[in-house]
């Protein structure tokens, strides 16, 4: 259970176009999936053998999935395991799911997946095949654990960055970027990669932090923004609209702005680390602990041409 098969892969690249993604993909799942390349590797492996044997014994079940914590997105129902996860992604997924083109018969790929949450919910919008990739080991191993209860045919997330494929692979009618633009060094070559994933005419829905303000600017925090050490650049709206136009999109649009709160995202017993409320000053809320804007995140849907 602690490897996607490379029949698996290979079908499910196959039947999305992307024949140049099948010997990186298999060669990725090999090197990052099959041996310990993360200190806690062993222990995540052995939570999935144990989530496989647990059948019917929901306090192995429950043990077992505790062993991949942190559970950073969420919700789930896993057989009698309820994961309270440290974001409630249902509360994003409800504000952005009918301002979106529709994605019924849709192929999508999901940059920054995750352990899988969004990609599900994708699927259940009418999406014909969603592909998700991720770098974290422990989330593609959490994807895997949630597969034993989904059982989805439909869906694979692979441990990868957009850079490291091959590009242009203009393959899919909707990408997702979300919670990924203001962790890369270049945001715009992640804008222009997102780009060449995409069918003419297909939708990308992108989700980031911005600074408030009228102004098109952006600003790179010294050392952290709300304790995050990998956060490279922060734009306001006009320049992110900008940096779209610039890249080649069309028809940019803004459909949610919001505040992030404490009520979406929190430390729970599935993710016990410092969160949103340890990373906002005590005296004044408003700010981050670093005296920046308080997280701000804005999704924008933009066209390729």
């Amino acid at each position: 259970m602690n490897a996607i098969p490379v029949a698996t892969i290979e079908a499910f690249l196959g039947e999305l176009g992307l024949d140049q993604w099948i010997a990186p993909a298999i060669l990725a799942v090999e090197n990052r999936l099959s041996r310990a390349g993360h200190g806690d590797f062993e222990t995540w492996r052995q939570a999935l053998d144990k989530l496989a044997a647990a059948d019917g014994d929901p306090g192995k079940a429950r043990d077992a999935l505790m062993a991949l914590r942190p559970w950073r997105k969420g919700p789930f129902s896993l057989g009698s395991v309820s994961i309270d996860a440290e974001w409630r992604s249902d509360l994003k997924w409800a504000r952005i799911r009918d301002a979106i083109a529709p994605l019924e018969g849709r192929a999508v790929l999901d940059v920054g997946s995750g352990n899988g949450y969004y990609a599900l919910e994708m699927l259940r919008a009418g999406a014909s095949k969603v592909l998700g990739i991720d770098p974290t080991i422990l989330f593609v191993m959490q994807f895997l654990a949630v597969q034993h209860y989904e059982e989805r045919d439909d869906a694979l997330i692979l441990p990868f960055r957009l850079e490291e494929l091959p590009l242009p692979a203009r393959q899919f009618d909707t990408s997702f970027s979300m919670g990924v633009l203001y962790h890369r060094r270049s945001p715009v070559d992640h804008l222009r990669e997102l780009r060449q994933t995409l069918r003419p005419g297909g939708q990308l829905v992108l989700e980031t932090l911005f600074l408030p303000g009228a102004e098109a600017f952006a600003r790179t925090p010294e050392d952290r923004y709300a304790r995050m050490r990998n956060v490279w650049l922060l734009p306001s709206i006009p320049e992110l609209m900008t940096w779209l136009s610039r890249t080649g999109f069309e028809n940019v649009t803004i459909v949610d702005e919001s505040v992030t709160t404490v009520e979406e995202q929190r430390a729970t017993e599935w993710m016990s680390f410092e969160s949103l409320e340890h990373a906002l000053d005590p005296d004044d809320p408003r700010l981050t602990i670093e005296g920046w804007p308080r997280p701000r995140r804005v999704v924008i849907t933009a066209s390729a041409p």
